[in-house]
């Protein structure tokens, strides 16, 4: 698997899959951007890059979508273009939907999806001109099923699949390529930062986050999907994949089963 001389762009690259990303494409001849909020965070990182040198950094903040349109210039102009753009930053949620207040939907809407669309919408008149590009975007499992405590997050992300669906549908002749990536539970602090009902972050870690996949293990899956230009990919644990199945083909099944679902 190579990708030799590309320009990858990574967002929510601070910490967790993002930077999981960003330190085994290191291993590679690529040329890295990655962004965050964190400016601090993302030295770190490219400081543990195999090859900083190659790595620049970007901070953005996705809540603030009105400001990301620049954000896109100012990569192509790092290393004279960029060929595929991770839409990897997000935030999620622990929250049942009657104690969920109306301000922390907003906000994982804002940043999971507007965030990742204003990005996307500021580079692809980039990649039309040149007709030529990939947008890769870390949705998740919840993208195709929702589950207990999660009503927004996985609103956000099916969401996402709908809006790069028809990205996808509309420049197919511009030789743009779109893939999504679905994950299942993943080793990341994505639990302890997750937003509870109040919009406070719930500070802990799920017991199934946790156990869940190690996002080195993620990102060299991920990366091979990336690679394959796969337009839809499930990394996740068997139980996680089932539901996905179960949802698509036994639909009253799966609401029985859900019920049940331990998701903590």
């Amino acid at each position: 698997m190579s990708f030799s001389n590309k320009v990858i762009w990574i967002t929510g690259a601070s910490s967790g899959i993002g930077k999981a990303l960003a330190l085994e494409l290191s291993k590679q001849d690529v040329k890295i951007i990655i962004s965050s909020r964190k400016k601090e965070s993302l030295e770190l990182v490219k400081n543990e890059c195999k090859n900083p040198q190659k790595v620049k950094i970007i901070t953005l903040d996705l809540e603030e979508y009105d400001t990301l349109h620049p954000k896109a210039a100012e990569a192509i102009a790092i290393f004279g273009k960029v060929d595929i753009l991770i839409n990897n930053g997000g935030i999620s949620q622990r929250s049942l939907v009657e104690n969920t207040q109306i301000s922390v939907d907003k906000r994982i809407m804002d940043i999971n999806y507007l965030g990742t669309v204003a990005l996307t919408k500021a580079i692809l008149p980039y990649f039309i001109e040149n007709k030529s590009g990939q947008f890769v975007v870390t949705t998740s499992i919840v993208g195709k099923i929702g589950t207990p405590l999660r009503s927004s997050y996985a609103a956000s992300k099916h969401a996402l699949h709908g809006f790069f669906d028809s990205l996808r549908a509309e420049n197919h002749h511009h030789n743009i390529a779109v893939t999504l990536v679905c994950p299942g539970f993943i080793n990341t602090n994505v639990s302890k930062n997750a937003l509870t009902g109040n919009g406070t972050p719930q500070g802990k870690m799920d017991v199934a986050t946790g156990n869940g996949m190690s996002p080195e293990r993620l990102a060299i899956l991920m990366l091979k999907a990336i690679k394959n230009k796969k337009e839809e990919v499930y990394i996740a644990g068997a139980k996680e994949k089932l539901g996905v199945y179960v949802k698509r083909f036994f639909p009253k099944l799966f609401s029985i089963l859900v019920r049940k679902m331990s998701v903590t």
